[in-house]
């Protein structure tokens, strides 16, 4: 896509506030404006598009744009209806990196230095207590843990739905995610929390480039995530 505007302003609208190009609204797939819910968000959403492109004319596409991508989902695929996703994030609870310990005894050790803090977390803020397995064998969560978890992610707003839609897929667990949704955990350190497994095979194996690519990419995904959390917050 190629950039056709020159200058981007924030302004009042008739139901919050307005990102402008030239003077337009900048409107969302479905066709509605956007509407950042807060001054910090709609700042920070219209740097982007001062950014895209370098100038007009100039090549952009949608990885430069990632908060107001975020915020469209939220408005145009979260907030109409947030039943399925709350109940497909919330799903994630029985199948958390964090419950999934090696047989490597070493390794073991540090997955439970490392993670036993987060589902202690878990258990003390969120009320969900979950249970870990050797193996990759599945371990059925209690029915009160899963309850718990479902009641957190279904007291989000949609545009931390739409962060935790990110941030969930890309740490494998749904607790790392709730503790960055809520402040407990920055996002950086969630994302190395999620990697212990891989660090610890380059450690013998070393570093294998496609993995570090993806690793890196995925980083960027959460600290991305995690911005928009950031901007929600007062």
């Amino acid at each position: 896509m190629k950039r056709f505007w020159d200058d981007v302003t924030v302004a009042e609208a008739e139901e919050g506030l307005a990102v402008l190009l030239d003077g337009r609204p900048v409107r969302l797939p479905g066709g509605a404006p956007i509407r950042p819910r807060s001054r910090r968000l709609a700042d920070a959403v219209a740097e982007e598009w001062r950014a895209a492109g370098g100038s007009k004319g100039g090549e952009f596409g949608m990885h430069h744009i990632p908060l107001t991508r975020l915020v469209g989902t939220a408005a145009e695929r979260i907030a109409p209806d947030p039943a399925p996703m709350v109940e497909g994030l919330a799903a994630y609870g029985g199948t958390d990196l964090l419950c999934y310990r090696a047989d490597d005894h070493r390794l073991a050790a540090i997955q439970a230095t490392e993670w036993d803090p987060w589902l202690e977390w878990s258990a003390e803020v969120l009320g969900a207590r979950l249970v870990t397995a050797t193996g990759i064998i599945h371990v059925e969560q209690p029915e009160a843990a899963r309850v718990a978890l479902l009641k957190a992610v279904a007291a989000l707003e949609p545009e931390q739905l739409a962060a935790l839609g990110v941030l969930v897929p890309a740490l494998g667990s749904l607790v790392l995610s709730l503790a960055v949704v809520r402040d407990a955990l920055t996002p950086e350190e969630a994302h190395r929390l999620s990697t212990v497994d891989e660090r610890y095979q380059e450690e013998f194996w070393g570093a294998d480039p496609e993995t570090e690519a993806r690793r890196t990419r995925i980083g960027a995904e959460v600290l991305e995530a995690g911005r928009l959390l950031a901007l929600l917050r007062p």
